[in-house]
């Protein structure tokens, strides 16, 4: 079942407002349970996590910030 161009819009302000901000405190306290990694590889686990949250979501944010179809 497609979402609507309006579902998609609030699906989307709602994983930047919720899920975003609580995945980075997840993914600061795990990396923070481990021993201090070297600033490499720290930036490269970061750099990771900040692109693996967004790609389940590839399909809500496709399109939102062009205007709505007719069909919507």
């Amino acid at each position: 079942m497609a979402l609507s161009h309006k579902a998609r819009r609030r699906l989307s302000l709602l994983l930047l407002l919720v899920w975003l901000p609580a995945y980075v405190v997840v993914a600061i306290t795990l990396v923070g349970l481990l021993d201090r990694p070297p600033f490499w590889l720290e930036l490269a686990i970061y750099a990771g996590l900040g692109v693996a949250w967004a790609l389940p979501f590839r399909a809500v944010f496709r399109g939102i910030g062009k205007a709505p179809s007719q069909d919507d």
